[in-house]
């Protein structure tokens, strides 16, 4: 899973993305309009939000992020614990609320559940497709009593196209979350992955469950459809 945290504590942030790295793959803002341009690219699982930032508040930045339309779930962690404040991050968009200072292990119980709901995760730790079961705890993929053989980055993008079923995904949003912002590797890499992905699922006649929208980018669809 993918974790955004905009803290401009650099030491807490760090403390935060350690205690985070079994669970989560992490990036790091350290300011209100860096964390918001990040947050906008809708690729991450969690947000980890403080509400004392430079240039743009926590409050501001989930506000202006829920207009667009993203609902990622966020944890607003901050200093301020009166009613108050609790009340105003609860509706700019907050899913929860955790006061400074806390434990490591309250903070990452919170960020595990909320992933899980916002990924539809079952308390297995599956995913499933019609058909196809996906195990996210030793990384297997099933298709009835057939196991698929897929390599590292294949698994990270069925995880994603499964996890955002029926929605349109852009090449970027791809590359983003799944070889990451600081990459070297040419965003064309999604499009080699995507074509080795229907390859090994076409003997099982799921490659047509994968769409493409040139020009646009791809969609794990319910229904089989043409590429269009």
């Amino acid at each position: 899973m993918k974790l955004l945290i905009i803290e401009d504590d650099h030491h807490l942030s760090d403390t935060i993305k350690e205690t985070a790295a079994d669970l989560f793959e992490t990036v790091q803002a350290f300011d209100g309009e860096e964390g918001l341009f990040l947050a906008e690219q809708n690729i991450f699982d969690c947000i980890v939000l403080d509400i004392m930032l430079p240039y743009l508040n926590g409050y501001e930045l989930l506000e202006r992020l829920r207009e667009t339309g993203i609902l990622t779930p966020v944890i607003m962690l901050t200093a301020k614990d009166g009613i108050d404040d609790k009340i105003r991050g609860f509706k700019a968009g907050a899913d929860d609320y955790l006061p400074k200072p806390f434990h490591r292990e309250e903070l990452l119980l919170r960020l595990t559940a909320m992933a899980r709901r916002g990924n539809g995760i079952d308390l297995k730790e599956k995913l499933h497709f019609l058909g196809l079961t996906m195990n996210l705890r030793n990384k297997t993929v099933q298709i009835g009593n057939d196991q698929i053989k897929l390599s590292g980055k294949q698994l990270d993008l069925l995880e994603y196209l499964i996890s955002n079923k029926n929605t349109i995904l852009t090449k970027e949003q791809i590359f983003d979350r799944i070889w990451g912002f600081e990459s070297e590797t040419s965003a064309s890499v999604v499009e080699v992955y995507t074509s080795n992905l229907r390859k090994a699922l076409k003997p099982f006649s799921y490659d047509t469950h994968i769409q493409t929208f040139r020009g646009l980018g791809y969609m794990l669809s319910d229904q089989e459809k043409q590429d269009v």
